[in-house]
Formats: C-alpha cells, sequence, structure tokens
C-alpha cells in the first residue's frame, strides 16, 4: 500500500539542495577521515614490521597488525562519548571534531621516530597516535551518516546516505594511489622518509574537507527536538533503556566490516607473503575495485529505497562469504587480469551492497534523539572484529600456504552472522523519519 511521504518534520524547512549538500559533505569527509585511516592499514602491511619493531619477521607482522587493531579498542570509547555530544550538541560540531583530531594524529604518525631511534617507545606512541584515530573514526560515519539521514527525503534516505560510506571508498582509493609509488621506493627511501609522506599529505586534504563541512547546518529532526527541548539529557542511558535490541542487533550485522579490512590489508599480506604476487599489484586490486564500488554503492543505496533494506544487506553479507575463497585462489593463480576481475566482482558487486545499505539500515533502528549514539555504539563494538581480524588471522596461519581457508572460514562466520542479525530487524523503508525507532 502506498502513501505519501512527507520529507521534513512539521515545522522544519530545509532549503533546496541541503540533502545533496549534506550527502557531498559527508562524502568529502568520510574520504579524508578513511584516507587517514587506510594509509595506516597498508603500512601495517608494507611499511611497519620493518620501521618500529626489531625484526620484521612474523611475529612482527602480527604485531603491527595489533597496532591496526589498537584503534577499534578506542573506538567504543569513542562512541559513548561522541555520541553523548553528537545527540546533545548537535551533529555537526561533532563532525568538525572528528575531522581535526583524525589530521593531527594522521600527520603526527608521520613524523614519528623509528624503532633504531627510540626503541619500544616508537611503537609505543604509533599505538597512541592510533587509538587518537579511533576516537576520531568512533564518530565520523555515525555523524554524518545521522546526518545525512535526517536531511534526506523520505524515500531517498538509503541512496543520499549510501554517500558516507562512497566516500570511505574514496578514501581507500586514494589511500591506495598515494601509496603506490613509495611501494616501488628502494628500500633505503620507502623505509625511511618516503613511507612519511602519505601520511603528512593528509593535513591538505583536512583543510580542504573542514571549510566543506563547517557550511552545513543541523538536520531538521534534530533542530526540531532542540527547539521543542526534547533533546536526551543523558542518551546513552535512554539508548540502552529503550534500544538495546537494536544496539545487540547493530553490533552483529557490523561485523561484515571485516570483509573490508580482510580485502584492503589482510589479503594485500596474503597476496605478497604466499601467492608472491607484487605489493603495487595488490594496491592496484584495491584501487580498481574501490573506483567501480564509488558506482555500485548509490546504485545500491537506490535500489534499497525501492524494495528495502534487509535484502539488499543480506545479499551483500552473502555475496562476501561466497566470494571470499574465490578471490584467495585467484591471487594464487597468477592470472592478473583474473585477480582484477574477481576483486570488482567480489568488492564492487558483493560487498558493496551492505557497505552502502548499512547507513540507513542502522540508523533507521532508532529516534533522533538517540540517533548517533545509537549508531557509534552499534557500529563500533561491531567494528572490533574487523579491527583485530587481520591479526587474529594472521595468528591463526592465515598468511601461510593454505592460510585462505582459515581466512574464508572466517570470513564466511562474520558474514553468515551479519546476516542472520539483518533478517530479525524490522524493516524500515517505508516509516517515515518523524516515526523511525518508535514503539
Amino acid at each position: 500500500m502506498s502513501h505519501t511521504i512527507p520529507s521534513t518534520m512539521p515545522g522544519t524547512h530545509t532549503p533546496a539542495g541541503t540533502p545533496k549538500k549534506a550527502a557531498l559533505a559527508s562524502f568529502l569527509g568520510s574520504a579524508v577521515e578513511y584516507y587517514d585511516f587506510f594509509i595506516f592499514g597498508s603500512a601495517a602491511a608494507l611499511i611497519f614490521p620493518h620501521v618500529f619493531f626489531p625484526s620484521a619477521d612474523a611475529n612482527a607482522a602480527i604485531m603491527s597488525f595489533a597496532t591496526f587493531g589498537f584503534a577499534y579498542v578506542a573506538r567504543p570509547v569513542g562512541a559513548v562519548i561522541l555520541g553523548h555530544f553528537g545527540d546533545r550538541i548537535g551533529r555537526q560540531r561533532v563532525l568538525m571534531f572528528t575531522l581535526v583530531l583524525m589530521g593531527a594524529a594522521t600527520f603526527i604518525i608521520g613524523c614519528l621516530p623509528d624503532f633504531k631511534t627510540i626503541g619500544w617507545w616508537a611503537p609505543a606512541l604509533l599505538v597512541l597516535a592510533r587509538l587518537c584515530q579511533g576516537l576520531s573514526a568512533a564518530g565520523e560515519q555515525a555523524g554524518a551518516s545521522s546526518m545525512t539521514l535526517e536531511h534526506a527525503p523520505d524515500n531517498r534516505r538509503s541512496f543520499f546516505t549510501s554517500w558516507t560510506l562512497t566516500g570511505t571508498q574514496g578514501g581507500q582509493i586514494l589511500a591506495a594511489l598515494v601509496f603506490i609509488p613509495v611501494v616501488a621506493l628502494p628500500d633505503e627511501i620507502k623505509y625511511g622518509i618516503g613511507w612519511r609522506i602519505p601520511f603528512w599529505l593528509s593535513a591538505a586534504v583536512v583543510v580542504v574537507a573542514y571549510f566543506i563541512r563547517r557550511t552545513l547546518h543541523e538536520p531538521p529532526a534534530f533542530a526540531e527536538a532542540k527547539k521543542n527541548n526534547t533533546i536526551a539529557k543523558l542518551p546513552v542511558a535512554d539508548l540502552l533503556k529503550l534500544h538495546w535490541r537494536d544496539v545487540l542487533r547493530v553490533v552483529c550485522c557490523a561485523f561484515i566490516a571485516a570483509v573490508s579490512t580482510v580485502f584492503g590489508t589482510l589479503a594485500i599480506k596474503y597476496a605478497k607473503d604466499v601467492a608472491h604476487v607484487d605489493g603495487t599489484v595488490t594496491l592496484w586490486l584495491v584501487v580498481v575495485a574501490n573506483i567501480f564500488a564509488l558506482g555500485t554503492q548509490p546504485f545500491f543505496g537506490n535500489l534499497a529505497d525501492r524494495i528495502g533494506r534487509k535484502p539488499v544487506f543480506i545479499y551483500g553479507a552473502l555475496a562476501s562469504a561466497i566470494m571470499t575463497p574465490v578471490f584467495l585462489l585467484t591471487l594464487e593463480s597468477g592470472n592478473v587480469p583474473l585477480m582484477f576481475l574477481v576483486s570488482v566482482v567480489f568488492f564492487a558487486c558483493g560487498y558493496a551492497a551492505a557497505n552502502a545499505v548499512w547507513p540507513s539500515f542502522y540508523g533507521e533502528m532508532f529516534s533522533t534523539r538517540v540517533r548517533f549514539s545509537g549508531l557509534a555504539i552499534g557500529t563500533q563494538l561491531g567494528f572490533l572484529m574487523a579491527g583485530f581480524a587481520p591479526a587474529i588471522v594472521t595468528a591463526m596461519g592465515g598468511t601461510k600456504a593454505g592460510g585462505w581457508v582459515q581466512i574464508s572460514l572466517f570470513t564466511g562466520a562474520i558474514c553468515v552472522i551479519a546476516a542472520v542479525s539483518a533478517l530479525t530487524a524490522r524493516e524500515s523503508f517505508k516509516t517515515p523519519t518523524a516515526e523511525l525507532g518508535s514503539r
């Protein structure tokens, strides 16, 4: 049964073009944030074992991937803090803070002395900077998704919010493109000043995103709540009282994010150590797959506005489970054109479906009073699985000969958990924004 859905909250006015501006601001902000985040992932796979640890052996690789995972420990803490302020003082202010914090932490990483210079202080400082990155990222996607969803017309929420995650793909493309020439440098330059340049470049892109994001006003739903003095005084308390089941559901669904770290970080290590694929080729696989995802994710977002969030998300989760072993075995084949084809099918035609839809799917589980907190806490607890996936699977022998089995079983299990959790959720694509999260 069809019905007309109001595009804004009663008593509010959204200026023409604001949904597009909100989507653009989310895209650019996420691109900057995740450029910073993904260059750390690339460096953890290819650089840090040589620079921040005493010997570049298997233990150094595990410790390096563990530094990648430490950000995900900080993210739940950041989610509680930033979620509180995002629901109390507004989405835009918190998003400005996360942008500056991520940029500063990333620039500092590029300035850190190596292990030969200051010993174990080097990885300790690296972990500290990584924790700051995690605190920042905890609020970025939740804030950007909340803001874009609340600015969007009710019948286009999934399409507009998909641009938040499309921005992360843009950031990953930029990170890989910047790292490709670094990998090609002679070792003495690569492990000296070369690897630092991508981290220093983040300062420039942060400035650009800062001036774009600062012009965006708060969404109508939040402005209305503030005007009527219905802002939650303790958003996390309200969240856990009224939406604890949805928080658990989001945690389990968010396990799907581990597919991205398997594809963009762990597979690089596997391809290098087991399949003996040149590091430049694996980085180009990431670039090409993400370029295609720039087109497919808005498509999947639009599809979810037509047929619902659940079928698109579940398809993406199950497709990822099926394609992981195919992708890893393709890396071992030595057939480079086939590697590119399968990487595009795996990432842009499979995982991208779940990735595009989750901002609206998760966000629609919560009311305006607790949406930022619900998105932030639920996703960041779930993302712990993504953060430690490379270290866990490496410790299981996933980067040794035959390790494609361990990687595939691990990825398949988390994808099935995400799909089953999604099945238990309410379908919300026809629910007006004003009624989302109501009981």
